[in-house]
């Protein structure tokens, strides 16, 4: 199957063809066709399986239906996501798929001034990207009109729940107009988003894509350690797997700036994306690290939602995650667009149970490697696979040895 089968506005195909895309992913292809009929749509996939171009790529055709001449101006969809950083990624996207059309778009968030975008939406922007607080707050002062919207989308539904963003959403949701067409897309469905799409979507067409299985492009190990030696293993790893570009993943914010710190320390190529960042230090943190001026990300779980770089060919879970779907959150950051990654976990005695308990909701083994000298033990519960000892990793030929004090992650003393 290929993008020619959907009948697409040819601008639209020419956009697809100036950013290469020919085939589509599975929530693609398989929403599409609802979606571009214009049927409210329920997705249901991990990060990273192309749920930005499953709802552009319609919102981009539906609009073009109007000649650019007629146009009045006015915010004809609109796209609601929890983060600053995923708003603007979705942002750019549109921008790239719909470089041909003329229609144009801006992003709308907090942790800026209002007046840019105040500015942009009077510019006669028909697409916007918005966080649901910065939102609201343009709508109550009379700046965002949203009674001409005919598609809404919801991106990342659960994480603006977990956010507590429910109840603004659910303002928004009441300020669109009935017959506009709604999409929601989500990697979980709990509860108050399930009671959420039954008030929101019309007879949905429900698309599920792997939602709690890992993704099979990643290899998945495990490193029993001792508490006191996780930060030296993790050095370990990084400099003998050496990756081009690594996200590490910790339980608080406080967790991720202190761990950084000691990366830096060790003089490797890191920065750290957390809640407490002012929203340009977050947005420099992030440029940084798609350029791969940092080869290390180390991040919560909140604040690496919204970060989308296709590049990742490491993760690794410095703090065991709190549950099964957040386990496959998070390694679904590596091995995206049909690239290969591996997950790392680290774990302390403390955390076997926790970690054996998530391995279990996912029916997966995971191998588990031992290492001398950092306190692991191979448990005996039998979850996972025996450890190997002396250092051997699974998968061995496809590691890539590390450079040390060299490589790429690595920064002489004396560096910027």
């Amino acid at each position: 199957m290929n993008f020619n089968e959907f009948d697409l506005h040819k601008q639209v195909r020419s956009g697809l063809q100036a950013v290469g895309y020919d085939t589509p992913t599975p929530i693609q292809a398989q929403s599409l066709p609802a979606s571009l009929a214009g049927r409210d749509v329920l997705g249901l996939a991990q990060t990273g399986t192309g749920k930005t171009a499953a709802f552009a790529l319609p919102i981009l055709h539906r609009l073009l239906r109007i000649p650019e001449a007629k146009r009045h101006g006015v915010v004809r969809a609109l796209v609601v996501a929890p983060t600053r950083e995923l708003a603007e990624q979705i942002r750019s996207e549109i921008d790239r798929l719909g470089q041909h059309t003329g229609l144009r778009s801006v992003s709308v968030y907090g942790g800026v001034g209002m007046n840019p975008q105040i500015k942009a939406l009077r510019g006669r922007a028909e697409i916007v990207v918005a966080c649901p607080g910065r939102l609201l707050d343009l709508m109550q002062r009379g700046h965002a009109d949203l009674t001409q919207v005919e598609t809404l989308v919801l991106d990342e539904a659960d994480h603006m729940f977990d956010m507590g963003f429910l109840p603004d959403v659910r303002r928004i949701v009441k300020a669109i107009p009935r017959e506009a067409q709604r999409l929601l897309f989500s990697a979980t469905m709990p509860d108050d988003l399930r009671r959420l799409a039954d008030e929101m979507l019309s007879r949905p067409v429900r698309v599920e894509i792997g939602r709690r299985a890992p993704v099979e492009t990643v290899d998945h190990a495990v490193y029993p350690v001792a508490h006191e030696r996780k930060v030296d293993l993790l050095v370990h790893l990084l400099k003998k797997h050496d990756p081009d570009s690594a996200l590490v993943f910790v339980r608080t914010k406080h967790g991720a700036k202190r761990l950084a710190q000691k990366l830096d320390r060790q003089n490797f190529f890191v920065t750290a994306m957390q809640g407490n960042l002012s929203q340009t230090r977050r947005q420099k943190a992030l440029d940084g690290f798609r350029r791969g001026d940092f080869h290390i990300m180390v991040a919560t779980d909140i604040a690496a939602r919204g970060i989308d770089v296709t590049r990742v060919s490491h993760v690794i879970n410095y703090d065991v995650p709190d549950g099964a779907e957040a386990y496959t959150h998070r390694i679904g950051r590596t091995g995206r667009a049909e690239r290969s990654g591996d997950a790392f976990t680290l774990v302390t005695p403390q955390d076997e149970s926790k970690f054996d308990a998530i391995l279990r909701q996912l029916g997966t083994e995971t191998e588990r490697v031992v290492l001398d000298g950092f306190g692991g033990a191979t448990p005996s519960n039998g979850s996972g696979s025996p450890g190997r000892g002396n250092g051997q990793t699974k998968n061995g030929s496809r590691n890539r040895r590390g450079r040390g004090r060299g490589g790429r992650n690595h920064r002489g003393r004396g560096s910027n």
